[in-house]
């Protein structure tokens, strides 16, 4: 265990042995109820920072915020076996995690994969979520946001510098995210790389890339609407960046019909995934937590 600025770094141990490191934000003890956040597939707990920061730190109602990196992703072990970088595995990962951090009811908070972690958690677990959020993900994936993430994903090239790093992403990555700022630009690069050694180098596993080389992506993806619809019990807020190619405005739609206490939301000028750390973001997942507490009280 150790500490950081606004948070504590623990570990936990999986199944297999291998260890986990969590961010772990507020109070311990605090009455209210915790937040989960799961990352993308290849991104970090750093990517909540400032939402954990905004609930963990509140002067009204202040809440633990308990945010995972997976298996071979930020500060946890790399797997020695890359088909171990398996959601199965992840989830049963997240389970062990839950338990150890004594964590009985939460709200979930899932961007891209941490969305399929959160539905596939209800069909294992459904009495610990008391609600979610899906940001930029639902039971209808878009095989052309996978193809651009495995153009990517342990292809990045090794930048000299953070400010360069920032300038790659923009060029990768500037149509889908026009309103980002030079500083927030910078600041995606400080999550995306990780200083190894005196050299910047990607904060996961390149081994990672062979989990999306194995996806078909010329045959249809599973649609996943019989794991969404675990979440019916529970209030839902579902996040679509306005330039995705991950998760259709369809699919959105289609969300929110089958599931009675789903809000949706399109972040203006964002692609996959919408960054969740503006007043905005925090406003609205603010709402579906009061939500939550409310249907439950």
């Amino acid at each position: 265990m150790t500490s950081e600025p606004g948070f504590i770094s623990r570990f936990v141990s999986a199944r297999d042995g291998l260890k986990l490191h969590l961010r772990d934000y507020g109070p311990l003890e605090a009455p209210a109820l915790p937040i989960i956040c799961l990352p993308g597939f290849a991104r970090t707990a750093a990517d909540f920072h400032e939402l954990a920061l905004a609930f963990a730190q509140d002067d009204a109602k202040p809440r633990r915020v308990l945010a995972l990196d997976y298996r071979g992703r930020g500060l946890s072990d790399y797997d020695r076996d890359w088909k171990n970088y398996d959601i199965r595995i992840e989830l049963d990962d997240l389970m062990q995690v839950l338990v150890a951090m004594g964590v009985e009811q939460a709200v979930f908070v899932g961007t891209s994969r941490g969305g399929l972690l959160t539905m596939a958690l209800a069909a294992a677990r459904p009495a610990v979520i008391r609600g979610a959020v899906l940001n930029d993900v639902g039971p209808v994936i878009d095989a052309r946001g996978l193809l651009r993430i495995r153009g990517y994903v342990g292809k990045l090239p090794m930048p000299r510098s953070f400010s360069e790093g920032a300038e790659i992403l923009k060029r990768l990555s500037d149509q889908h995210f026009p309103v980002l700022s030079e500083a927030e630009w910078e600041v995606m690069a400080r999550r995306t790389w990780t200083d190894r050694d005196g050299a910047l180098r990607p904060d996961y596993d390149p081994q990672l890339m062979k989990v999306l080389e194995e996806l078909d992506l010329e045959t249809p993806l599973p649609v996943l609407w019989t794991y969404f619809d675990g979440l019916k019990a529970v209030p839902l807020l579902a996040i679509r960046g306005a330039n995705s190619d991950l998760l259709a405005e369809k699919t959105l739609q289609d969300m929110a019909e089958r599931h009675s206490d789903c809000e949706i939301y399109t972040a203006p000028g964002q692609g996959h995934a919408p960054l969740l750390g503006s007043n905005e973001m925090i406003r609205r997942i603010g709402k579906l937590i009061a939500r939550a507490e409310r249907r439950a009280a």
